[in-house]
């Protein structure tokens, strides 16, 4: 009978819970993407970076994940949603608590009525009890704001999922300038050196007459050209080393090298369907959690137009000497119910269960934007893949078509069958080339970057493994 009773008891209180209860709301999912790739592959769930085939890079991810400071954050943000969850759940449960004292007296013998002789003093009273309150959730409003506990909880995972995700994405994609401002360096360090032996030739040329004071200054307004290149190229480097170093958790300082930009591998693109962002994305996990939490509020403000109804109870001993409190005669108990409920506010309760339904309402949209969001941001990193490679052949062939062009006319010039300023024209042409050839080989690498971090995926928990396996003790 005592199991039927609780069985039954829990039914009513279910069955009493204020509404409503979260459906996931319909999203208008594309069916795929415009731009996806044939040649897509199930990488979701790998360490993709270790497809670029550098241990450099790897080794690099690995101490971000360890030490990076925002992850730690967000850690710690889990940490403080887990107490506030086992706060709220609390109330579902009896609060017991404990209290006792102990005190000695004596009564003033010079007021207008004395202490009769018969009573002690100075007296003795010890006190021992134990006392227990518990509110009974019949309306589920301690449930509701549980739920959203849990929810709010479940979003700050997320949330430190999201911040893994990016984490990963920014030092490859860091990584990647880096290797390209490398590339931009040795460029436009080789073609100085080779401008710097042309305007020795010409000033030698020009002190035996052969050529003009014209050819000379042509050939140094080259090779200060390729100078002037060089400066901003080592102050990105310095900058991009920087904000890899805070990534890590490092003080500024150099980043090691692992391979050169042209010998780096091509991840394969992920394959995914519009309809697996809903699970891959952190971010939109996230805004679906706080709209979890955001629904459950509003039955937690509507149970507030019901009564609330509280259990006490407590028991004791009392007794003006210690070695009588803990004997029968000494006891003490009592237990009482209670009810409170609304009769008129002024719209207090109204005006929280609107407020929540606004929260609801602006987290609902914040949701279908995430996703609108998560969308596009495929769609834009799959073009500028595809756009990217496309460029890049192009230049790939632009480069060889001028060094071609400046081969020949080197050697015309050489014959004497053209003047210098044609060389001059067709090596200022291909310096340029060459380095927006760089710039654009590394932007192709970095699309493979964003379009993981636009798909998500379960690569973020291997990362995340990673911030487990590699953290030091205590930290």
């Amino acid at each position: 009978m005592g199991r039927f009773t609780f069985f039954a008891i829990a039914v009513l209180l279910a069955g009493c819970m204020v509404g409503p209860d979260y459906r996931r709301p319909a999203v208008d999912t594309p069916q795929s993407f415009q731009y996806e790739e044939k040649d897509a592959r199930d990488t979701a769930n790998t360490d993709w970076w270790k497809r670029f085939d550098d241990p450099v890079l790897d080794a690099l991810i690995v101490e971000a994940l360890a030490n990076n400071r925002t992850v730690k954050i967000a850690a710690a943000n889990i940490e403080q949603a887990a107490g506030v969850l086992m706060q709220t759940r609390a109330q579902l449960f009896p609060q017991i608590s404990y209290s006792g004292s102990a005190t000695r007296e004596r009564l003033t013998q010079l007021s207008a009525t004395p202490v009769p002789s018969s009573i002690p003093n100075p007296q003795s009273a010890y006190q021992l009890f134990a006392g227990a309150t518990w509110e009974i959730d019949l309306w589920g409003r301690i449930q509701r704001l549980t739920e959203a506990a849990r929810a709010s909880l479940f979003a700050t995972v997320e949330a430190r999922r999201g911040v893994i995700l990016s984490l990963v994405a920014s030092v490859a994609a860091g990584y990647l300038q880096l290797v390209t401002l490398d590339d931009q360096l040795e460029i436009a360090e080789r073609t100085l050196a080779v401008y710097g032996e042309t305007v020795k030739q010409f000033e030698l040329k020009f002190k035996y007459g052969q050529v003009s004071a014209m050819n000379v200054e042509q050939a140094k307004s080259q090779y200060e050209t390729a100078a002037a290149a060089i400066p901003p190229i080592k102050s990105q480097t310095v900058q991009t080393e920087n904000a890899i170093c805070i990534l890590l958790a490092r003080n500024p300082g150099h980043i090691e090298r692992g391979r050169p930009l042209s010998q780096l591998a091509l991840p394969a693109v992920p394959a995914g369907l519009p309809s697996q962002l809903l699970e891959r994305r952190p971010d939109i996990a996230q805004a679906e959690q706080n709209l979890v939490a955001a629904n459950a509020q509003i039955a937690a403000a509507r149970a507030l137009y019901f009564p609330a109804i509280s259990l006490t109870g407590a028991f004791g001993t009392a007794s003006s000497d210690l070695s009588n409190l803990f004997k029968g005669p000494a006891r003490m108990w009592s237990y009482a119910g209670s009810f409170t409920g609304p009769i008129f506010t002024a719209g207090a309760i109204a005006g929280q269960v609107k407020q929540a339904e606004a929260q609801q309402k602006a987290a609902l949209l914040f949701y279908e934007n995430a996703i609108q969001s998560a969308f596009g941001d495929v769609e834009n990193a799959l073009s500028s893949y595809k756009q990217s490679f496309d460029q890049l052949q192009d230049q790939e062939r632009l480069v060889r078509a001028l060094r071609e062009y400046a081969r020949l006319a080197r050697m015309q010039y050489d014959g004497g069958y053209t003047q210098y300023l044609t060389v001059l024209y067709a090596e200022t042409q291909l310096f340029p080339a060459e380095l927006n050839y760089a710039q654009i080989h590394g932007s192709a690498l970095s699309s493979i970057v964003t379009i993981y971090q636009a798909m998500g995926g379960g690569w973020v928990n291997e990362a995340d493994k990673l911030t487990e396996a590699q953290a030091p003790p205590g930290s």
